[in-house]
């Protein structure tokens, strides 16, 4: 078969990972900013197949089948409302979100695990109010002494987030890559510069 008939997807078919498409909730803003929800090429096409969604931006790239020729969807509405969830699961990643992904002892960005204020073997529970994120150095210093023994001290106070704080957290670590399409989806209600 001649090569001129196939395309740079077939040639490069990691090519097709680089497609994917932002998802819009019914109020156009995205399902979720960290991780930003993001759909691959084909997952796209298929909602809009089954008139899930609207599409609403459209990449130049284009996939071809037997009977039709469609533009891969770079933006993409959802036609109904999913309501966000109002209770935050208590999970690493959460915890670490909450945290700006930085240990609350000394502020690193560093490698993270997670230390109870309140050591376990004292009585500590594993709770939003009494985990934190920190860095190994922080987590070994403290060990299981308590804040005043180790002689250190918490960056914020600790305490359950609520998605929508979760949310705006999340806004903060925008993805390696934003296609220009995404960007009046992302922040368009966030406050202007005066």
């Amino acid at each position: 078969m001649d090569g001129d008939f196939r395309t740079d997807f077939v040639r490069e078919p990691s090519a097709l990972k680089q497609h994917p498409a932002l998802v819009l909730n019914a109020d156009y803003r995205p399902l979720s900013y960290y991780p930003l929800s993001l759909w691959p090429w084909q997952e796209a096409i298929k909602a809009v197949w089954l008139d899930r969604v609207n599409i609403v931006a459209e990449y130049d790239e284009v996939v071809r089948s037997q009977r039709m020729e469609v533009r891969i969807p770079s933006v993409v509405v959802l036609k109904d409302y999913v309501k966000p969830q109002k209770r935050v699961a208590f999970t690493r990643f959460n915890l670490f979100l909450r945290d700006e992904f930085s240990c609350q002892y000394c502020g690193s960005h560093g490698d993270l695990t997670f230390d109870h204020v309140v050591p376990r073997a004292r009585g500590g529970i594993t709770s939003w109010e009494n985990v934190v994120a920190a860095c190994s150095p922080c987590n070994l210093k403290k060990g299981s002494k308590s804040l005043r023994q180790a002689n250190m001290h918490l960056r914020k106070p600790v305490r359950q987030p609520s998605a929508e704080e979760l949310r705006n957290q999340g806004r903060k670590f925008p993805p390696n890559h934003l296609h220009s399409s995404w960007v009046d989806y992302l922040y368009w209600d966030s406050e202007l510069d005066a």
